[in-house]
């Protein structure tokens, strides 16, 4: 009972908080930013080893330089992605602009569906958010549930704020099925660990040994829709490009895991050019492949 008063707390505070403008939030990540950093060490020691592992190149003095500028940047997101709960259509139109959306309208105006996938870089939440804005037709994200129900409720409404439709990820094939009758896309954020005991591949990403998802690729496989990938870049403090890049047009031509391996493939292109901007507090590589 305690647990959850303080959960409908931190909802509510933080609602709170979304109201305030940009400018005095971005006040308050400068502040978070010290005590992530310096103070806490919030995950700097997984931060630091997942840079050593990925770049063995660079020198100590280069990733410390990232490992600061990925702590700053991790401050502006979490403000960014409060903020959600009460940004403006206006507002967030103004600050994350789409380029070659008009790919994928061309295959909704022929009745078509489609898939698009993106991984943990840069300000994820709001590319997903602001589909519903930017296409004529349904949006569906998939996403990974939080622990917390109180925290993933008001998570799931301020995600659905502009018309898309969350979709917890063990139901993707059933809302994929009753969603078949109409043009849509399905977006997934693909650089996810599997769950331990579902790692079935691997692949050389960042340098290193790393379990792939499988789950567009297969989804892919069943339903042949072309994929594009939402490729994000961070232009200044706040805003955003995402670019609509088709990296596969016809699936069932594919072969096994050619799907997975171009995702990943672009996504390590887009880490290794501003490195910044990844997820680098994520526990990417604690499975380990079992050999026998």
């Amino acid at each position: 009972m305690i647990k959850k008063s303080f959960s409908y707390i931190g909802v509510v505070f933080l609602s709170f908080l979304s109201l305030l403008p940009m400018q005095l939030l971005y006040l308050i990540s400068a502040m978070c930013y010290y005590v992530l950093y310096y103070v806490t060490g919030y995950r700097r020691a997984v931060v630091r080893e997942n840079l050593i592992n990925s770049f063995p190149e660079k020198s100590v003095k280069e990733l410390i330089i990232i490992e600061k500028e990925f702590y700053r940047y991790l401050s502006d997101l979490s403000v960014e992605i409060m903020k959600m709960a009460s940004i403006s259509e206006k507002e967030i139109k103004k600050r994350l602009k789409f380029t070659n959306l008009h790919l994928i309208e061309a295959h909704f105006e022929k009745g078509e569906s489609v898939l698009a996938c993106t991984g943990h870089y840069g300000n994820w939440e709001w590319g997903m958010m602001s589909l519903g804005l930017n296409l004529s037709e349904k949006a569906y994200v998939i996403y990974k549930p939080l622990s917390n129900g109180i925290f993933d409720d008001w998570f799931l409404k301020i995600r659905s704020r502009f018309g898309n439709t969350a979709v917890p990820m063990r139901q993707t094939l059933r809302v994929l099925t009753a969603a078949k009758a109409t043009p849509s896309i399905f977006c997934f954020a693909a650089d996810q660990s599997p769950v331990h005991g579902e790692s079935h591949y691997w692949i050389d990403f960042l340098n290193q040994d790393t379990p792939a998802l499988l789950g567009l690729e297969k989804i892919a496989l069943q339903t042949n829709r072309p994929i594009f990938y939402f490729r994000l870049k961070h232009i200044k403090r706040g805003c955003y490009e995402v670019d609509c890049v088709p990296i596969c047009p016809k699936p069932e031509e594919t072969d096994q895991y050619e799907i997975t391996n171009r995702h990943f493939k672009l996504l390590e292109e887009i880490i290794k050019e501003e490195p910044s901007y990844w997820l680098w507090s994520h526990r990417r590589w604690k499975n380990k492949r079992q050999h026998v």
